[in-house]
This record gives structure tokens, sequence and C-alpha cells, in this order.
């Protein structure tokens, strides 16, 4: 029988894959195409980046660090005791998560679900622990 504790300790939340940016982006490169056809087909290189992203790269959370896999493989830990602040910047539609730790910052493009990542931050990571 485990208890509650053991139970969230082993308790691995992995983000769901969100498209809205990258094919915001494309889409929005089809529309400036009228415009510039350069500046649309850097604008649909950046959407088709970040779609293959998407669906290669996944996030996910455990009691003790964020893992970032990619093709189902850890390719990066962050344990939450390195990490000194967090941040998911413009609220009404998120698009950029940042974090920093002890030696480094990071950012990273909301490719997977904004109201499970802060949900997740909010419960492993809270600003309240970080001060």
């Amino acid at each position: 029988m485990t208890t509650n504790i053991e139970a969230e300790s082993t308790e691995v939340i992995e983000l769901a894959p969100n498209f809205k940016i990258p094919l915001v982006l494309i889409v929005g490169a089809g529309v400036l195409s009228l415009v510039s056809l350069w500046l649309s087909g850097a604008i649909a290189l950046l959407g088709l980046f970040l779609m293959v992203q998407t669906f290669l790269i996944r996030l996910q959370f455990t009691a003790k660090a964020l893992n970032v896999l990619r093709s189902g493989k850890i390719i990066r830990s962050f344990p939450y005791s390195d990490w000194l602040n967090w941040e998911i910047f413009w609220s009404p539609v998120p698009i950029l998560f940042y974090f920093k730790e002890v030696n480094s910052i990071h950012f990273l493009p909301i490719i997977f679900a904004p109201q499970t990542l802060k949900n997740c931050l909010d419960r492993y990571c809270s600003r309240q622990k970080l001060d």
C-alpha cells in the first residue's frame, strides 16, 4: 500500500502539446506574404521549426525537477532547488515561459498546455518556495 507522500513523490506530470503558436505564425506568414515575401518566409520557417519542436519536445514535472524530453528521452533536467524565479509572459495569450536558475536563465516558447504549466509551477515551484 502506498501513502499519499509516496504517490506524490513518484507522480510525473507530462504537459500536452499546444500547436497554437506555430499555427498562428504559419497562418500569419501566409497573410504577410501579400506584403513581404522575405519577412513572411522567415516567419513561416520559425512557425515550421516550432511545429516540429511541438511534436518532439515534452516537459515533465516530477517531485524534484522539471525534465525536458525529446522523442521520449530526457535531454535535460532542472532541479527546483536551483530555481530563483519563473514567469509566464503575456497572460492573455501566454507565449513565453522564463525561468532563472542559479547559473543560467532559460526561455521556452509555450508549445505545451499553458494552464497545466502554470498549475505545475504553482504546485512544484511556487514563488513562496523560491523566496
